[in-house]
């Protein structure tokens, strides 16, 4: 059993508290910035002086006499207004390293989810184009979430949704069919808000290699009906459209369905290729087949939160904090968009979920207070749906600022931001910030190999201990039996205690859904290693502290390489 020095002092602390209060609050501990602070700090006396009326030093006095022996406590000291400050023992830190290189990857895991379903829904983006490098931070976000939960104890369900109906894919199939006129001589005004990118064009010739001229008609048929100086773009758009439907007729299916089948492989293999892989992808198209929207909205109906005007129905979602109410059913029949996400959000929960996270753009802050009041509305338990919104990362080339256009097809893929950097930078960058601040990615240090650039930082670390060790070629499974006790040097025992500090790292970032903070604590306790490495030697003449040692630096790598496995990032041998 690994010893979690936080849980036993915090029921030591709650022991002592009961001694002297009859109401003893929640126990918190934190971590010095100064090693000469202690290990651990509590402020428990400055919460019990007010209700005791007391000054919190006094407190901390008497917190101290209450306190029960303890097998790992060296000794207990009061500091400013009432810190009580904690050092544990030598011995109790140099028997840890033994847990972490008997445990090895199971090192850090948890049962604080204790088994239960979590959903984590996440990229998501339109199948209308290759994904970009905005997408790729969510994509790097969201797998190293679903990891870190999972270490956590919680049983992790991936899930992508694919917006496979409505205007956008009409948007593209028009634009792929366009391009394919354009092939068999047909000659069509491109409209300026179709999708622009080269990828149609790809799409466009593999059609016409199967199929050769079956999709070809006349210009004034495609244009039948249109306006020569139509300058309303949006009507333009869908006025052709519209005639694309009539012309094709069943054809159109097929060529909507193959330009969805297209860019969703691509989206599916680049992602696999970055190391995210869905359990789920769900289609927003089986919502309207299994009839699931119209019984969404039957639902608030029936519930008293649906009005009609001017021919729509309406959802009253002011009465749950929305700025204002929002169509669910146009005057022509068709649901919208918000009607298929409300009929999902619905859906997740039939699935018996304990929790649902959903990993939105930052720019979708407003479609909150409207999902959750539906849910509410339905009588779902929106109170288990938790939103993490994303900011896109802003990319620099040489200092320049690049375009992310998908329309214009003038951005940059994340499959290009990978072949440039390389999967490991990629998804370590993409984690460096909280996933709701702006995230410039500088590619410059990306591809740095130097101290500068983080990621090189942590798995250079990872691969200096794996060449002393096979500098010393001796057998890595008697480490964890070593004799630790010459471990006594400052650098050292505060090196155990980042090691100590991982798995408790491990709850809190999953309990904040905050996987930046394991990016954090990879780069301090490479910074820490790197400097044990610059100050001493491992190899040594006395057999005993070099095992030590050894076991030490072990343990070290054991832990960066747990840590950049849950931010899906190798660990090399060599470099």
């Amino acid at each position: 059993m690994i010893p979690d020095f936080k849980f036993h002092l915090a029921k030591l602390f709650s022991e002592a508290a009961e001694k002297i209060s009859p109401s003893a609050p929640e126990i918190h501990l934190e971590r010095p910035k100064l090693a000469a602070h202690g290990d651990y700090a509590c402020n428990i006396a400055m919460q019990l002086a007010k209700s005791l009326k007391k000054n919190p030093r006094q407190v901390a006095s008497e917190i101290l006499a209450a306190f029960p022996a303890s097998e790992h406590v060296e000794k207990l000291e009061i500091a400013g207004a009432g810190f009580i400050n904690v050092f544990i023992r030598k011995s109790s830190k140099q028997l840890f390293l033994r847990h972490i290189l008997e445990a090895r990857e199971a090192f850090g895991k948890s049962d604080l989810g204790k088994g239960s379903k979590v959903q984590v829904e996440f990229v998501s983006a339109n199948p209308t184009g290759p994904l970009h490098v905005g997408h790729g931070r969510g994509a790097a976000f969201g797998a190293s979430l679903s990891n870190l939960l999972e270490a956590a104890g919680f049983k992790v369900s991936r899930e992508y949704y694919v917006n496979d109906a409505g205007r956008q894919m009409d948007i593209l199939t028009l634009s792929t069919w366009l391009r394919y006129l354009e092939l068999v001589g047909v000659d069509i005004l491109f409209p300026p808000n179709a999708y622009q990118g080269s990828y149609v064009r790809d799409m466009a010739k593999l059609i016409h290699e199967a199929h050769g001229d079956r999709y070809k008609h006349p210009q004034g048929a495609v244009l039948f009906g249109i306006p020569v100086e139509m300058s309303n773009e949006d009507a333009y758009l869908d006025s052709l459209i519209a005639n694309a439907k009539r012309l094709l007729g069943p054809d159109y299916h097929y060529i909507h369905d193959f330009v969805l089948n297209e860019q969703l492989g691509d989206c599916r293999n680049d992602l696999l290729e970055f190391g995210v892989v869905f359990d789920t992808w769900f289609s927003e198209q089986s919502l309207f087949d299994s009839g699931m929207v119209e019984k969404a909205v039957r639902t608030l109906e029936e519930a008293g939160h649906i009005y009609i005007q001017d021919g729509a129905k309406w959802f009253r979602s002011t009465e749950f904090g929305d700025e204002k109410d929002r169509v669910v059913q146009r005057e022509n029949g068709l649901y919208t968009y918000f009607a298929s996400d409300i009929a999902y959000h619905l859906n997740k929960f039939e699935r018996s979920f304990d929790r649902v996270i959903d990993i939105w753009g930052a720019d979708h802050h407003g479609y909150i207070a409207r999902v959750k009041g539906a849910l509410t509305a339905a009588g779902a338990p929106a109170e288990k749906l938790e939103i993490a919104l994303v900011q896109f990362a802003v990319l620099y080339r040489e200092g320049k600022k690049a375009s992310m256009s998908t329309r214009s097809g003038d951005f940059v893929t994340l499959r290009e931001l990978r072949k440039e950097v390389g999967n490991d930078a990629a998804r370590f960058f993409y984690v460096l910030r909280k996933c709701d601040q702006h995230l410039d990615f500088d590619l410059d240090l990306a591809k740095s190999q130097s101290n500068e650039n983080p990621v090189y930082y942590v798995q250079y670390a990872h691969a200096r201990i794996a060449s002393v060790l096979e500098q010393w070629g001796g057998d890595q499974g008697i480490l964890a039996e070593a004799d630790a006790s010459s471990l006594d040097a400052v650098h050292e025992l505060e090196l155990m205690q980042q090691l100590i500090d991982y798995p408790a790292l491990i709850e809190s970032a999953a309990k904040e859904l905050s996987p930046h903070l394991i990016a954090f604590y990879l780069k301090d306790l490479a910074s820490g290693f790197h400097s044990y490495y610059n100050a001493s030697h491992f190899l040594v003449e006395d057999e005993a502290v070099k095992l030590a040692r050894l076991c030490l630096i072990a343990c070290v790598q054991q832990v960066i390489r747990n840590g950049l496995g849950l931010l899906g990032v190798s660990a090399p041998e060599k470099m």
